[in-house]
């Protein structure tokens, strides 16, 4: 009987290499053949170390896109002899769940574990998250989830108490350029672009492994006489948008990269994180009030004009609209930047407030009491003389 969720067996034969899509061609045998993750996957990385002493625990895999999480899942399972059983929180409810858990039992009992990877496992609510945790704890599973958030803000403490995290990195220029390499190999062939266009097609792909081999499946389907350059290639194909998840890590990894570059009197890099948000789709308004709190919060009295800067240019924007208002922003933005520094008072207002909160409802010193009749001014002064 076929393990559920497993590939199953077919007796028709099997599809012409040629059909599949590149990324399934050259998918990695191998955990040493992954691009990008030698900080975890080698000898002295989390993941190495747990192959190396035979001690494979649950994992969350939290990266961005297209950088090997689903690969690597499926390599830990060869290399540990577990059946890969592979679901996404999308697709799979309750009932669904409860199959998998079975046929986990079912498969234990005849001597084999089970890796089961959960793709987009943030999409799991409270309850379903929970579901994990008894297989988790006897063995059944071996739990190894997928995600893009932050699981610190989208997981169950108790998964997380029972899983380690591994982080995956974006992949660089490097990375993309022997994904590249490997897979021109399979194509026999060199991509019909000039150097210049190379390099543009991998930044195009903005770190995304499975984006740039979609691209070079695309070029690599082109008929041409002569080598593209950029320019010609960059009208065959359209640009990918870059990462931005407004209501994500994106958005605050940024929002916080533009604040601590004012901070830091940084122009060039506090205009680059607001080009990166606004080009991303953020609402400018947003923008505009982070920007003057900003002055408010870490200019403060050292530049008392910055904040009516600030107030100035979320005015225009209202006025102007975009794109044209954006630029009273980006204004705002270098002004900030420029500006002296000082967070005194600030500070000096939350020491206030938790004063406050310590002391609850302590009176007023006596010589700066209200005394409006000539008893309440008896009454303080004889506060005073005490």
């Amino acid at each position: 009987m076929a393990d559920l969720f497993d590939t199953p067996a077919s007796s028709e034969s099997p599809p012409n290499p040629a059909m599949r899509p590149l990324a399934d061609r050259i998918r990695p045998a191998r955990l040493q053949d992954v691009i990008g993750q030698d900080r975890v996957l080698g000898p002295d990385g989390p993941l190495g170390s747990m192959l190396a002493a035979g001690s494979l625990s649950s994992l969350i895999l939290w990266g961005p896109p297209g950088v090997g999480k689903t690969t690597i899942a499926r390599l830990l399972a060869d290399e540990t002899d577990l059946a890969f059983v592979q679901i996404s929180a999308i697709f799979t409810g309750v009932p669904d769940l409860r199959k998998v858990f079975e046929a986990a039992r079912l498969r234990r009992g005849q001597g084999r574990g089970t890796l089961l990877f959960v793709d987009e496992i943030h999409r799991f609510n409270k309850a379903q998250q929970d579901s994990f945790l008894p297989h988790m704890e006897d063995g059944t599973i071996l739990l190894v989830g997928a995600t893009t958030e932050n699981p610190s803000f989208e997981l169950n403490a108790a998964v997380m108490s029972r899983a380690q995290v591994i982080v995956l990195e974006r992949l660089s220029l490097a990375d993309l350029e022997r994904l590249a390499q490997r897979a021109e190999g399979e194509l026999g062939r060199k991509l019909p672009l000039t150097a210049e266009a190379r390099e543009a097609l991998l930044e195009m792909a903005d770190g995304d492994g499975r984006a740039v081999l979609n691209l070079i499946e695309q070029v690599a389907a082109w008929k041409t006489g002569t080598p593209l350059d950029a320019q010609a290639m960059a009208n065959r194909l359209m640009r990918r948008a870059a990462k931005y998840d407004k209501s994500g890590d994106e958005h605050y990894n940024l929002i916080s990269a533009l604040h601590k570059s004012v901070r830091g009197s940084d122009p060039d890099a506090a205009l680059y994180w607001l080009a990166r948000m606004l080009e991303g789709g953020e609402d400018p308004r947003y923008l505009a009030r982070r920007i003057t709190r900003m002055a408010i919060e870490d200019i403060g009295l050292a530049e008392p004009a910055a904040a009516r800067h600030c107030l100035d240019a979320w005015a225009l924007y209202e006025r102007l609209g975009s794109p044209e208002g954006e630029l009273a922003l980006a204004q705002a933005v270098i002004f900030l930047a420029l500006s002296p520094k000082s967070n005194a008072g600030y500070v000096a207002y939350k020491g206030a407030r938790a004063e406050a909160r310590r002391t609850g409802s302590l009176m007023p010193p006596a010589h700066i009491l209200n005394a409006p009749t000539k008893m309440m001014k008896d009454q303080a002064m004889a506060r005073l003389r005490l």
